[in-house]
C-alpha cells in the first residue's frame, strides 16, 4: 500500500483515527498468540457502522487486505494483522443498543465487552450465557468470529447458540442482515454460518443476542483428587448419572499452583487435580441433584469437597479457574495455550499421553479443560530466551493436536483455527471438504481481502514469527514445499 492509498484512507476518517506511526502500530502487531507479529500499514478506528462500511468498501475496491479486531484476545493468531494491510479496530463500536426483557434479547455492537451484556441484563433477571475466561475484556464481535464457548458451554452451548441475528458488511462492501429476533426462521441459517467464520466473510456490525433467565439457585462444588485419572473418572460418572451441570471443569496440579500464586483461591492442598462442578436451576431441582452429586464425588474418591456457601465463595472458586491462563505466566516466562477436543470417554487416555509427551520433551504442561465436553486446554511452558524453546513448545502443541484428531476429536474447541492451526486442517478434512470451504469463503469475499492467510493451509502467511519462520517449520512438523 503506497502513500497515495494511505492518503485516500485518511480521507475516510478524521486524521486522529487513522494511525500510521510506529508507536501506534506496535500495539496491534500481535494478538494473544504473541509468538507471531506483523506490523500493519495503518490502524483505523471507526466509531459508527457507516464508517466501517466505507473502510471495507475502500479495501475491496483497492484490494487492500484488512483484519477486524476487538480486544485482541485471540489465542490462535486469528486477529493478527496482515503486513501491508490495515487493522479495523472496533472497540469504539461499544454500545448496547437495546435490552428487551420481553423478547429476551440484547442488541449490541461488536466492541461491547462480553460481561457487560450480562451486567446490562441483570436488572431484568437475565444474562448472556457464553462466558469465555477472558469475558471481562473480550468483545462480542470476537466471540462471534471464533464461536467462543466458556465454562458453561456444556449446558448452554457456544456463542452460535445465542446469536439470533446480525448486521454485517461483507468483504465486498455489501451491507447485509441475517436472522432476526425470532428463533423460528425460514431458509438457510446464514447467521449460524457467519458465527465462527473467523473474519473471513466480513465484519459484524450489530448482533441480536439471546438472553436467558438467571438460575434461581446455584450449587458450586470444588473437589480435590489425588490424581488426574480419578478426576477424569468423576467426570464420566457425573455425565453417566444423567446430571447436566452448568459447568464441569478440571485443573491439574501445575494449573492449581499458578492460580494460587495469582489469586490465592484456596484450592485443596496436595491435590493433583481439582474438579469444579456447578449445578444450577430451580431450588427444588438443585437440592435433589446435589444429593446425587455428593454420592458421586464420594464414590470417585475425592479427598476433600468444598461447597460454596454464598455468592462470594462461589466467585472465589471461579476466580481460580478464570485466572488460570494468565496465572501460568507466574511459573514460566513464556507459554502456549493449546485448544483441542477429544471424546469424553478418552479424557483419561488423552491426559496420560500428554503427561508422557511432557516427560519425553522436558516441557512442563499445565492442564485446564472443560471436562464435560472433552475440550482440552494444555498450557505448554517454555523459555523463549533459550534457543529453540519456542520451536520445541510448538512441536509438542502440534503432537497434542494430532493426538486429538487421532482419537476422533478436533483441532479446536473454541479458539478457532486462525494462523497457528491452519496446517493441521487436512488432518480433519479431505481436500474436497477444504475446497468446498474455500468456495463458500469466495462467495463472501472473492478478492480474499478479509483476514487473508488464516484458517486454510497453504495460504501465504500474514505474519512471521519473531524467529523468522513458523515454529512448526523450524521444528520439522510442517513443510510448505
Amino acid at each position: 500500500m503506497n502513500q497515495s492509498a494511505l492518503n485516500e484512507l485518511s480521507a475516510l476518517l478524521p486524521a486522529e483515527r487513522v494511525m500510521t506511526q510506529d508507536a501506534h502500530l506496535a500495539a496491534y502487531e500481535s494478538d494473544g498468540l504473541t509468538a507471531f507479529k506483523a506490523r500493519p500499514r495503518a490502524v483505523v478506528v471507526p466509531e459508527t457502522a457507516e464508517e466501517v462500511i466505507e473502510v471495507v468498501r475502500w479495501c475491496h475496491e483497492r484490494e487492500v487486505p484488512f483484519v477486524a479486531r476487538g480486544s485482541g484476545t485471540s489465542l490462535s493468531g486469528g486477529s493478527l494483522p496482515v503486513e501491508d494491510g490495515i487493522v479495523i479496530a472496533l472497540n469504539r463500536l461499544n454500545r448496547i443498543l437495546e435490552v428487551d426483557p420481553i423478547d429476551r434479547v440484547a442488541v449490541v455492537e461488536p466492541g461491547v465487552i462480553n460481561l457487560d451484556v450480562s451486567r446490562a441484563a441483570e436488572q431484568y433477571g437475565l444474562h448472556f450465557a457464553p462466558d469465555p475466561s477472558s469475558q471481562s475484556i473480550c468483545t462480542i464481535g470476537g466471540n462471534v468470529a471464533f464461536n467462543s464457548g466458556g465454562a458453561h458451554c456444556l449446558k448452554y452451548g457456544m456463542t452460535s447458540n445465542h446469536v439470533m441475528g446480525l448486521k454485517a458488511v461483507l468483504a465486498t462492501g455489501e451491507a447485509v442482515e441475517f436472522g432476526g429476533r425470532s428463533r423460528e426462521q425460514i431458509g438457510p441459517d446464514l447467521t449460524g454460518l457467519f458465527c465462527g467464520s473467523e473474519g473471513l466473510f466480513g465484519v459484524g456490525l450489530e448482533f441480536t443476542l439471546r438472553l436467558l433467565p438467571k438460575a434461581e439457585d446455584f450449587h458450586t462444588v470444588l473437589a480435590g483428587y489425588g490424581s488426574l485419572e480419578e478426576a477424569g473418572s468423576a467426570v464420566s460418572a457425573v455425565i453417566e448419572s444423567g446430571l447436566l451441570p452448568g459447568a464441569l471443569e478440571i485443573m491439574d496440579a501445575l494449573a492449581i499452583e499458578a492460580a494460587e500464586a495469582a489469586v490465592a483461591c484456596g484450592y485443596p492442598k496436595g491435590a493433583e487435580a481439582v474438579l469444579i462442578v456447578e449445578l444450577e436451576g430451580p431450588v427444588e431441582k438443585v437440592a435433589a441433584e446435589r444429593e446425587q452429586l455428593d454420592r458421586i464425588l464420594k464414590d470417585t474418591n475425592s479427598f476433600e469437597v468444598r461447597v460454596a456457601a454464598n455468592a462470594e465463595e462461589r466467585m472465589t472458586i471461579w476466580r481460580g479457574r478464570k485466572s488460570a491462563f494468565s496465572a501460568v505466566g507466574r511459573l514460566s516466562p513464556d507459554f502456549i495455550v493449546q485448544d483441542g477436543v477429544v471424546p469424553r470417554s478418552r479424557l483419561g487416555e488423552a491426559l496420560r499421553r500428554i503427561g508422557e509427551m511432557s516427560k519425553e520433551t522436558g516441557l512442563r504442561v499445565a492442564n485446564v479443560f472443560h471436562a464435560g465436553d472433552g475440550n482440552l486446554h494444555p498450557l505448554i511452558l517454555y523459555d523463549g530466551r533459550v534457543e529453540g524453546g519456542l520451536e520445541r513448545a510448538e512441536a509438542l502443541a502440534g503432537r497434542i493436536l494430532e493426538m486429538c484428531v487421532e482419537m476422533g476429536g478436533s483441532i479446536t474447541g473454541e479458539h478457532g483455527v486462525g494462523m497457528e492451526k491452519r496446517d493441521f486442517l487436512p488432518g480433519m478434512f479431505s481436500d474436497y471438504d477444504i475446497a468446498v470451504m474455500k468456495r463458500v469463503r469466495a462467495a463472501f469475499d472473492p478478492k480474499e481481502v478479509a483476514n487473508p492467510g488464516k484458517m486454510f493451509p497453504g495460504a501465504e502467511a500474514p505474519a512471521l514469527s519473531q524467529h523468522g519462520l513458523h515454529p512448526l517449520e523450524k521444528a520439522g512438523v510442517i513443510s510448505r514445499e
